[in-house]
């Protein structure tokens, strides 16, 4: 049985990592879906996977952080399939030093902010009215939104988004449209990789390595998007207002 057959899902920062893994999942149990991220090539190439595998994809450039670009991103996704049944906010951008409050850069600050938690809310705010009764938004969140357990910027922006979350779930609950964010810790995802460890604050990572388990392994992108299908289908149509900790219990 297709979970999602019929349906459209947006997804962002679709162009690798758990995005461009949900991609392909969500089209393979039958959803049109429309992927976005600010460059064209890397979505191309998840778009010639999802196509080659039978699905539908479109993709349409976007950068989050500006209210112009996601508007037009909703618009060409309207254009196209008539309806919005899915939003999955997955696009972000992690905090390369960890830094903690003493020492954090107003500038990283608003960076973090502007996309991991406005990015968020602009994605919502123009997809929701598109959106009907059975309808699902799935924010990719961390483990350092509900642990703090990351650096101090990307930890405030984070944890902004679970409250948008709950707010959201609330609001929309007598409509149908549900609202759940899903919390990994670790991913092996090339962002992750790509993190400078010497310019790291180690106060904070020694903070973070005695509030977790470094001995559980981090999650595969397959895994993360496991969990936002699960939300984003009918199986979970009594759940929202959710946060769920998807970290293989590495925060216990």
């Amino acid at each position: 049985m297709a979970l999602l057959k019929d349906k459209v899902a947006i997804i962002t920062g679709a162009n690798s990592g758990v995005g461009a893994e949900a991609a392909k999942l969500f089209a393979g149990e039958g959803a049109k879906v429309v992927i976005c991220a600010r460059r064209a090539e890397p979505l191309e190439a998840v778009a010639a996977e999802v196509r080659a595998a039978g699905g539908e994809a479109l993709c349409v450039p976007t950068d989050i952080s500006d209210k112009a670009s996601v508007e037009a991103l909703v618009e060409k996704a309207i254009e196209a399939y008539g309806k919005i049944d899915i939003l999955v906010n997955n696009a972000g951008v992690l905090d390369s030093t960890f830094a903690g409050i003493a020492s954090y850069d107003d500038g990283e600050l608003m960076r973090m902010l502007s996309i991991n938690t406005m990015g968020t809310m602009n994605c919502i705010r123009a997809a929701i009215p598109h959106m009907a009764k059975g309808a699902s938004i799935v924010n990719i969140n961390s483990i350092g939104g509900s642990k703090g357990t990351a650096g101090v910027t990307y930890s405030a922006s984070k944890a902004a988004v679970l409250g948008v979350t709950k707010q959201i779930a609330m609001c929309y609950a007598a409509q149908g449209i549900r609202c759940n964010a899903v919390c990994p810790g670790g991913i092996n995802t090339p962002m992750a990789s790509g993190m400078d460890q010497s310019k790291m604050d180690m106060s904070v990572m020694m903070a973070i390595g005695a509030h977790t388990d470094s001995g559980i392994p981090a999650s595969e992108p397959w895994e993360v998007a496991n969990v936002a299908l699960m939300l984003a289908c009918d199986f979970s149509a009594s759940i929202t207002g959710q946060v769920i900790v998807a970290d293989k219990g590495a925060s216990l």
